[in-house]
């Protein structure tokens, strides 16, 4: 079998029609037909169920697809790192991160490593974490920066740093004399929140519905330093990322909680496929990510 083989049995697959596969493979449909009819002889196996509507895979046939499709994104993956080196550029590293990563840890860690690979470039997606886990197990993403609290399937991790969400509020309200704070406790109170599409409030939404209610907003605001200057302005309060906020409390303006659930407790984390799947580049970028968040400075345990 070839590549053409290959990029035929995909788009019949996603067509469901072999005139339609051979179409988008830029085939004519003699020779789709007899590519297919060759391979199924070579490999021994029936790929298609053939019917009046179409065809569809049989089990041999989606081992293969699954295959095929690895193989495909791993040529077409070649050829653009090979096309950037050609026009005089380094690879770049698709990175998906959730909002906590976004924040506080990218921007910083990424200026640094450019400097330091003036040929690599990075292209940086915020997503929630379960989402990413998809993107980086279906390698449309190199490497993930996630929440430990997600399931990470087959998925190798390295630990970056603690990250727990914390309860943001003023120093003078009852919640800043507790150690800790059980999530059902403040969902009776008025919330500054992230936008609606921001992936950390689309997990406190996730988290809230079994609880049986919902987070109540005052506004909804579109970056952490902006949900902070409202917690301050006494708008309401706010779940935020620790790492996030910490800088933000030496100043005595604003308290920070942590959140007594066990998916609060949380870790952020470098995921990938495997180390051999990682470019040279994305293998320095993910080291990279490593040793910039080593950082001294721990969340703490109880009320801030």
């Amino acid at each position: 079998m070839d590549l053409i083989d290959l990029d035929l049995v995909t788009a019949v697959a996603e067509t469901g029609s072999i005139t339609h596969g051979a179409a988008r493979a830029r085939l004519s449909l003699p020779s789709a037909s007899e590519r297919i009819r060759g391979l199924e002889h070579t490999l021994g196996v029936t790929l298609f169920d053939r019917g009046r509507r179409g065809v569809a895979l049989t089990p041999a046939g989606q081992v293969l697809l699954r295959h095929a499709r690895s193989v495909c994104h791993a040529v077409g993956q070649l050829r653009t790192e090979l096309d950037e080196y050609a026009q005089g550029h380094g690879a770049t590293v698709r990175v998906q991160a959730n909002t906590a990563a976004t924040e506080s840890l990218m921007p910083a860690a990424a200026v640094s490593f450019l400097a330091q690979y003036p040929h690599a470039r990075i292209d940086l997606e915020e997503r929630p974490s379960h989402r990413i886990i998809a993107a980086v197990a279906e390698r449309r993403a190199d490497i993930g920066i996630v929440a430990d609290s997600v399931e990470l399937g087959r998925l190798e991790t390295r630990v970056v740093r603690p990250d727990p969400l914390m309860v943001v509020t003023l120093p003078n309200d009852p919640l800043a004399r507790l150690s800790r704070v059980p999530y059902a406790d403040v969902l009776g109170r008025a919330f500054v929140a992230l936008n609606v599409a921001n992936p950390l409030q689309e997990h406190l939404e996730t988290h809230a519905q079994p609880l049986g209610t919902q987070l109540r907003y005052r506004v909804r605001l579109p970056s952490i330093d902006a949900a902070c200057h409202a917690v301050a302005g006494g708008i309401g309060i706010a779940i935020l990322p620790w790492y996030s906020v910490r800088r933000r409390l030496a100043s005595g303006t604003l308290a920070a909680i942590p959140l007594a659930e066990p998916w609060a407790d949380r870790r952020l984390v470098a995921c990938f496929t495997s180390d051999r799947d990682l470019s040279d580049t994305a293998r320095a970028l993910r080291d990279h990510l490593l040793a910039h968040a080593d950082d001294k400075d721990e969340p703490p345990s109880g009320g801030e």
